[in-house]
């Protein structure tokens, strides 16, 4: 259990002395780029979905026929 209040306390210690925070608005800014990269990606992730969905019916309509 010491163990584990040794390591609170000094990721506490880390956090608060060694850590560079960003400023407000440069999170705000970084918070819109993951936003966009996050839609995006899920956008290219449906598309795939999508094509590999239709290849599939696709092939199940060939094979019952």
């Amino acid at each position: 259990m010491s163990n584990f209040k040794n390591y609170v306390s000094e990721s506490y210690s880390e956090l608060k002395n060694h850590v560079t925070w960003p400023t407000w608005a440069e999170g705000q800014k970084l918070m819109v780029i993951v936003a966009v990269f996050s839609i995006l990606f899920s956008l290219a992730i449906w598309g795939v979905d999508e094509v590999f969905s239709a290849a599939v019916k696709q092939y199940f309509n060939w094979v019952k026929s």
